[in-house]
């Protein structure tokens, strides 16, 4: 089968297409003919090298992808060959073929395309888990989004505004923030322009948010805890702005805060199997209303990821980029 294979890490140039083996489902794994893949960040660390897939997942990149049920393995049931799916995986992704463990595999939600469907797995999953399972987010609080356009960013604002949380953004430009708010984000900030611990205290009346979730980590730390609320929960979800800093522990503790770091990808089988049984109930509704979608930024093929890799970079997109077989 064609696959992106990553034999060194470097730039977008060493993602590379290439013929390989096609997988085997073993016991309780699903063998799916992929339709489409989403692209994410954690992509991009692990062809820099930064973010190696867990022990006896596939080396191949691709957290993600919609396709047809290909192969049942031995155990699994709730599932038929032909059937329409999309999947979190712990990699392998960019190919024709992928194997997922059964708990990992959703539905594709009605009104969504199979194509689409690639991209909500991995969005829906990281949001709920971190923002609602985590972080308790409640209606009528304030919750914070660093990097409102982003695809997790966009599922993120959907969601709050689903469970009535006031939903607060940050992006680069007017264009982004515009998006932002047409999903349902009242305080728009643009962090080129404005501080965003200012400007979400003015627009929240000084209370602060409730909870921010962040993909800058140390960057913004002890900004991030200086805006908190009382009782509010930082959940760390990305380094894009470094690995150390400091924090006054005093403030934190004068808020009785939380700060919380997660990774979504090192989770052992059955956390991933309880997050997306969780994302099954409680967000596959809000998709098959329409109060939640997936947004789709542009669609690549899946030899072209080099392409899609760049793009991302290059932090042009407005939600998720695709690979397409």
């Amino acid at each position: 089968m064609r696959a992106i294979t990553l034999p060194q890490p470097g730039g977008p140039e060493a993602l590379v297409p290439a013929d390989v083996d096609a997988p085997t489902p073993g016991p309780g794994e699903v063998l799916v003919d992929v339709v489409a893949a989403g692209v994410n960040r954690a992509d991009v660390m692990q062809r820099l090298g930064h973010y190696p897939p867990p022990e006896g997942a596939s080396p191949l990149p691709g957290l993600e992808v919609s396709g047809r049920v290909a192969a049942l393995g031995d155990g699994v049931e709730g599932w038929t060959v032909g059937g329409e799916v999309c999947a979190l995986l712990d990699g392998g992704g960019y190919a024709e073929q992928a194997v997922v463990p059964a708990g990992q595999l959703l539905p594709v939600p009605s009104g969504v395309s199979l194509e689409d469907a690639a991209a909500l797995p991995e969005v829906a999953c990281t949001v709920w888990s971190n923002v609602f399972l985590v972080a308790n987010i409640q209606p009528g609080q304030v919750l914070l989004v660093h990097g409102g356009s982003s695809g997790i960013g966009t599922m993120a604002i959907q969601l709050g505004k689903a469970v009535g949380a006031h939903v607060a953004v940050t992006a680069g430009s007017q264009a982004k923030l515009d998006v932002c708010r047409d999903l349902g984000a009242e305080m728009l900030v643009n962090y080129r322009e404005e501080d965003f611990v200012e400007r979400v205290r003015a627009l929240s009346d000084g209370h602060g948010a409730d909870v921010i979730l962040d993909n800058m980590g140390a960057k913004y730390l002890s900004r991030n805890v200086d805006l908190l609320a009382t009782g509010g929960r930082l959940v760390t979800i990305g380094l894009m702005g470094g690995r150390t800093g400091e924090l006054d522990m005093g403030v934190l503790l004068a808020k009785r805060g939380a700060v919380i770091a997660t990774s979504l990808r090192s989770r052992p089988a059955t956390e991933k199997a309880a997050i997306v049984a969780a994302v099954r109930e409680h967000v596959w509704p809000l998709v098959e209303s329409g109060d939640v979608r997936p947004i789709v930024h542009s669609r690549h093929r899946l030899e072209d990821a080099a392409e899609a890799h760049r793009e991302m970079e290059a932090s042009t997109h407005i939600g998720k980029i695709l690979l397409t077989t």
